[in-house]
């Protein structure tokens, strides 16, 4: 499945190796997934976020495969950051979202890793 950046980038903080990444694909009809990432950043709630202490990357980006999936890529600095966010009023405000756009998710959790040295040789700098 291909993506294309909806908005602009994110903090894009420089991460560690224990850094948290969740990938929240948001699917929809009738392009609800991607007016929910447009209210989300024109309400103010992605800067919000963004904003959160331990929030190292908060972006959107469209399927080019599915038009009507939006994946986000949210990364924190640590567990408690997340833990954090997720205790935050801004749940509350993703959570209305998405029943007013019918939204319905799928999620994947990764830590982060050192880089091999053998995968630099495929990294383009």
């Amino acid at each position: 499945m291909s993506f294309l950046l909806l908005a602009g980038c994110g903090n894009n903080k420089q991460t560690d190796n224990m850094a948290i990444t969740v990938n929240l694909r948001y699917t929809g009809t009738d392009g609800n997934a991607r007016k929910f990432a447009e209210e989300m950043i024109s309400s103010g709630t992605v800067d919000a976020i963004r904003a959160e202490e331990g929030n190292l990357r908060y972006e959107y980006y469209q399927s080019l495969d599915d038009p009507e999936t939006i994946l986000l890529i949210d990364s924190w600095a640590s567990q408690e950051a997340l833990d954090a966010h997720h205790a935050s009023p801004m749940m509350a405000t993703i959570a209305a979202l998405r029943e007013k756009y019918d939204l319905h998710m799928t999620v994947e959790r990764y830590t982060g890793a050192d880089m091999q040295e053998t995968d630099n040789q495929f990294i383009r700098h």
